[in-house]
């Protein structure tokens, strides 16, 4: 087994789809109280999976809320869409919400992707590549706007970057990210962990400074675990969606971080 520098940690996805206010509520207490670190949810305005007009929730107006009602899990969003809102405005609503919750966001954000949002709300959809060069002219406009607002950000909040695009999105990573975020087998981390080192390598940075984050792995973690920490991947997001919220998939997770981490809950 490979040493370890970071501790495991475990986030849960709650997806605001196919349930009541209530059904996230009560979902967001019970992984809070399974032990999850982080609890997320995604930044879209119509459900991704199921029924496309089923119901659904706004990201950040609920983010406040979890603020709140949360005491010890760090929340974010996983991941904002950098399209849907100015980035000054942005980084005023994630400073508003980490001052809510005592230090706790993570500042999850990507490109963008899901036509139906941009077509449904107005925004212009543009192509993949000018969606990516709105994100990378917006990432230091929200660094710039931290260090302006009154009062200050309580911390440097971490910014966690979503996507797996080899030449721009991981160059972004290497840039700005404290956290990337992404999707694949350990064959597929193995070979853009290696592109990623080398964009670090290109502007100045240890690689080490970033924490890796596989979402939603695609067997448990006796089968996976440790072949993604051979490759360095420390976070570790399932997901689950309503309007039922079944967490047993995440706990499983949970047990195995504890081992993993040394954890005597004796």
């Amino acid at each position: 087994m490979v040493n370890i520098t970071r501790s495991v940690r475990i986030g849960i996805q709650l997806q605001p789809q196919h349930a009541e206010y209530a059904d996230l509520r009560r979902a967001l207490t019970e992984a809070e109280n399974s032990g999850a670190d982080i609890v997320t949810t995604w930044d879209h305005f119509y459900p991704l999976f199921g029924d496309p007009d089923g119901k659904h929730y706004e990201c950040w107006t609920m983010l406040g809320a979890w603020a709140e009602q949360t005491h010890r899990v760090k929340i974010g969003p996983l991941v904002t869409c950098n399209s849907y809102r100015n980035p000054d405005l942005l980084a005023d609503m994630a400073r508003t919400v980490d001052h809510i919750s005592g230090s706790r966001l993570i500042l999850g954000i990507g490109s963008g992707w899901f036509e139906k949002d941009y077509l449904e709300y107005g925004y212009d959809f543009g192509t993949a590549g000018s969606r990516l060069d709105d994100l990378a002219a917006a990432l230091p406009r929200i660094k710039r706007r931290w260090q302006r607002l009154n009062p200050a950000p309580t911390r440097r909040i971490p910014i966690m970057i979503g996507g797996g695009g080899e030449r721009r999105t991981l160059r972004l990573v290497a840039e700005h990210a404290d956290i990337w975020h992404s999707f694949g087998a350990p064959d597929v981390y193995q070979r853009k962990i290696e592109i990623l080192k080398g964009h670090c390598a290109d502007v100045g940075r240890d690689p080490a400074e970033i924490e890796i984050s596989v979402g939603r792995p695609q067997a448990g973690p006796e089968e996976l675990g440790q072949a993604y920490l051979d490759l360095g991947v420390t976070l570790f997001t399932l997901s689950a969606g309503g309007p039922d919220y079944d967490l047993s998939e995440a706990r499983r997770w949970i047990a195995w971080r504890d081992r993993v981490n040394g954890v005597d809950h004796r």
